[in-house]
């Protein structure tokens, strides 16, 4: 009797736990997801506020995460563990999916790393690490031990080491020894072995530039790392290295709007051989790894280099072009882009409203969508979804003529030349 009433309650138990699972997504793995069209990547940071000192609610991002889902969104990126949004972000897609069985997302850890005194009133020393660092990895790896179905990705910094970067810039020693410090948790069974590492950087930090980042241990790096996340922002050089940027002679006599999609896709192609150079570097060291864009992404203000008193490359319609543009050649190669970013976000350049940091998201903080996603408020993808109580609706009231007025044509190019 006894041993018949034990059996009921294996069947019982049994049934709860297929149930359970029933409703349940099954959690995939970063090498099924990154490169996956049908798993579209971006960069979520939730701030409503100019500080980070105040974090988004629960709620908020709840939100924001259903938002993104609606939009065929499925991975986000995030940057620094200690900051308590990251854990309140994990919290927000374990609510979400026990409401709604079919809702699945996953994230990119970034683990922020810099070198030592960087932040300070101290002279930076690029050759020594933040005594932060390890508290960072550490944060990142309690974070992955709690939501391994949800965590499939950490990033060991973030551009840290570009050396434009001067206020915090690290050697590459730094960013291998705490990959390889994760690898060896992933070897023990202290992390998931199929979890994916690697480190979120420039493009010229992964040899695709410059000599002078060529060393020993940017090639044990590369090695060591189970993918490369590559960052290419050709907005940015538009000021620091226009050679591909602005309005060829021969194309004069077209219209402006086909003026401005000839320089974009200039701008597109600029990106690609970008990432094409972290390739070919990676091939000369004799390492074959798959690469994914970590950040792009295309601003639309800008009171400064990028605006109308600059290279005239900031506007909601180039933004829109460069988004779509990337994002299709990502998908065609079986790509994932990270594109950068979801929401605009005021505390970048709290000092400056106007400042290109502020403004590089596809949604702004009035919860209109930005022309890039005018289409999709047209189809109701974001029916019955609100942003802070508000619906999301679009830029300009939706009158494109009156979003054409904010639009420059950039300067005369007289040669079209890809560089680095």
């Amino acid at each position: 009797m006894f041993s018949r009433i034990v059996f009921i309650l294996f069947l019982f138990l049994m049934s709860l736990v297929s149930c359970h699972s029933s409703h349940s997504p099954k959690s995939k793995t970063a090498a099924e997801i990154l490169g996956n069209p049908n798993f579209q990547a971006i960069c979520y940071g939730g701030y409503r506020q100019n500080t980070r000192e105040i974090t988004p609610t629960l709620e908020q991002v709840k939100e924001d995460l259903s938002i993104l889902s609606a939009m065929n969104i499925k991975i986000i990126r995030t940057y620094n563990v200690h900051l308590p949004e990251v854990e309140v972000i994990l919290k927000a897609i374990t609510a979400l999916q026990k409401e709604q069985p079919e809702f699945e997302m996953y994230v990119m850890l970034g683990a922020w790393i810099d070198c030592k005194n960087a932040w300070t009133n101290q002279p930076v020393d690029h050759f020594q690490e933040s005594e932060r660092n390890e508290k960072e990895i550490a944060e990142a790896v309690r974070l992955t031990q709690l939501y391994p179905d949800i965590i499939k990705i950490i990033a060991v910094g973030n551009e840290a080491m570009v050396k434009w970067a001067t206020s915090y810039y690290v050697q590459p020693e730094v960013i291998l020894k705490w990959v390889n410090h994760l690898q060896a948790l992933k070897k023990s069974g202290k992390l998931p072995k199929e979890l994916w590492i690697t480190s979120s950087d420039n493009f010229a930090s992964w040899g695709g530039g410059t000599p002078d980042y060529h060393t020993n241990a940017l090639n044990e790096l590369i090695k060591a790392v189970d993918y490369i996340s590559v960052h290419t922002y050709p907005m940015h050089d538009t000021h620091y290295n226009p050679a591909f940027w602005g309005i060829l002679e021969e194309e004069q006599s077209l219209s402006e709007k086909q003026q401005i999609e000839k320089a974009m896709l200039r701008a597109r192609d600029y990106a690609i051989n970008q990432v094409e150079a972290v390739q070919k570097y990676m091939q000369s060291i004799g390492v074959e790894k798959t690469i994914h864009i970590g950040e792009t992404g295309w601003a639309t203000s800008c009171h400064h280099f990028y605006g109308k008193n600059g290279s005239k490359a900031t506007d909601e319609y180039k933004s829109a072009i460069y988004y779509k543009m990337i994002t299709k050649w990502c998908d065609q190669n079986k790509m994932s882009c990270f594109y950068f970013e979801a929401f605009d976000e005021s505390w970048k350049d709290a000092q400056h409203p106007e400042g290109s940091e502020n403004h590089f998201g596809l949604i702004n903080l009035q919860s209109e969508a930005k022309y890039a996603l005018w289409d999709m408020v047209d189809k109701g993808i974001f029916k019955g979804l609100t942003r802070d109580g508000k619906p999301i609706t679009k830029t300009f009231g939706g009158n494109e003529s009156e979003l054409l007025k904010n639009v420059q044509l950039p300067a005369k190019l007289h040669q079209a030349t890809l560089t680095q």
